[in-house]
């Protein structure tokens, strides 16, 4: 047995808290994806007894660093994201991060997202020798082609590849993620997937009056999409295959939920459906739970926590054969998928289910079944292992750790 199976064998019986800094460009109360799992990451991480240094913009004038025993947040200046209201980007900070952690050294830093104040992280990191785990969380050389930047998809490919194979590993949430990152020449790469809160997301938050308020009885379908408004999302095969859908079964009604930038032109464009804006919390739970089928026709997710939510809620979902959906659901079971980038294929999924409502709802049932068994612990004992592999590795030997954790 070598030194880092000593190591790890150690750390499975008895584990050390370890001392976190993780740099985010986004967070609560931020509302997507990202925000939110590292909010219920960071959470979960406190919970274990891990110390947390939280490095990320100020998101208002008003925005204070919170400190806690097991929390220290860190706020740097950032601008806002053109096109992503609400949203900021952090400035560079390498001469104060090297500062920082050259007073107090963390024990591995972690960074989830890879704008200016990443990399500053990266490479105050990588000066100082502290290891760097980071996340893969954003297909942001698919976005390009989507905001008349296309030309900048290689650019950013050979950024984001330089960006990653600086750490010591990248954390992807998918199979399929991890298999096209290595053919882009990414090295390092560990499947950490997501989970999904199953009191949150149930169908026991079903709400028969707001049904009422978008119209509809029991008897009627209600065919949802969540997420941004924006064209990244192709959301206008939403409206097609909602379309094909309500020709099968004029019983359906298009919910959707979120906002951006074509939030304006979609409404103009198709009064007939319900635009509820951003939802969040319990009550973003209702509307799910309030709804029978989810369509996600989006073709730059790397994971796609709305696939989850929408199953843990009790919905029979349409998707693409990739990402989040094309590991987890099982096709004609827990739902149904289409090849991707396939519309005429995803159309025809979608109209199926409007044809058979009886056939939705097993499938519904199914889905809620197949998500209970994502729980939030399962994936954070994951991410908890690969951060003390990659300290075993790169970090301390273990009687300094020791000795430090005394001193904690």
């Amino acid at each position: 047995m070598d030194d880092d199976d000593l190591l790890l064998q150690t750390f499975s019986t008895r584990p050390l808290p370890l001392r976190i800094a993780l740099v985010t460009e986004t967070y609560p109360p931020e509302i997507n994806g990202v925000a939110m799992t590292l909010g219920r990451q960071v959470a979960d991480l406190q919970q274990r007894g891990h110390q947390i240094q939280l490095v990320r913009p100020r998101q208002t004038a008003r925005d204070l660093a919170a400190s806690s025993a097991s929390l220290e947040e860190v706020l740097k200046p950032g601008v806002a994201i053109p096109r992503y209201a609400g949203l900021k980007m952090g400035l560079p900070a390498k001469s104060a991060l090297t500062r920082l952690w050259s007073l107090k050294r963390p024990d591995l830093v972690h960074i989830a997202t890879e704008g200016p104040l990443g990399w500053s992280a990266l490479v105050a990191a990588n000066k100082l020798r502290i290891p760097v785990s980071t996340d893969f969380h954003t297909n942001f050389h698919s976005y390009s082609q989507h905001y008349g930047i296309g030309w900048l998809r290689r650019p950013i490919l050979a950024y984001l590849r330089k960006f990653h194979n600086k750490s010591c590993v990248t954390l992807v949430p998918t199979e399929g993620i991890r298999r096209e990152l290595q053919v882009h020449g990414y090295g390092n790469l560990e499947v950490v997937a997501r989970g999904v809160d199953t009191e949150l997301f149930s169908p026991a938050h079903r709400d028969a009056s707001l049904r009422a308020g978008w119209g509809v009885d029991e008897a009627t379908q209600v065919v949802l999409h969540v997420g941004r408004l924006a064209p990244e999302k192709n959301l206008n095969l939403v409206f097609a295959a909602f379309a094909a859908m309500h020709q099968c079964n004029p019983r359906t009604r298009l919910v959707l939920v979120g906002d951006g930038p074509d939030r304006a032109t979609l409404q103009a464009a198709y009064p007939q459906a319900v635009f509820c804006g951003m939802r969040s919390g319990v009550d973003l739970s209702r509307h799910y739970a309030s709804a029978d089928v989810f369509l996600f026709p989006s073709l730059t997710e790397t994971f796609g926590n709305v696939t989850i939510e929408a199953m843990a809620s009790g919905l029979a979902v349409v998707a693409y054969n990739y990402a989040a959906a094309g590991e987890l659901i099982r096709h004609n079971g827990s739902g149904v998928l289409a090849a991707h980038d396939d519309a005429e294929a995803f159309i025809a999924q979608a109209a199926r289910l409007a044809a058979d409502p009886a056939l939705a709802q097993r499938m519904a049932q199914a889905a809620r079944h197949a998500a209970q068994k994502m729980s939030w612990d399962s994936i954070h004992d994951r991410f908890e292992q690969v951060l003390y592999a990659i300290v075993a590795k790169e970090g301390r030997d273990d009687t300094t750790r020791l000795a430090l954790a005394n001193t904690r």
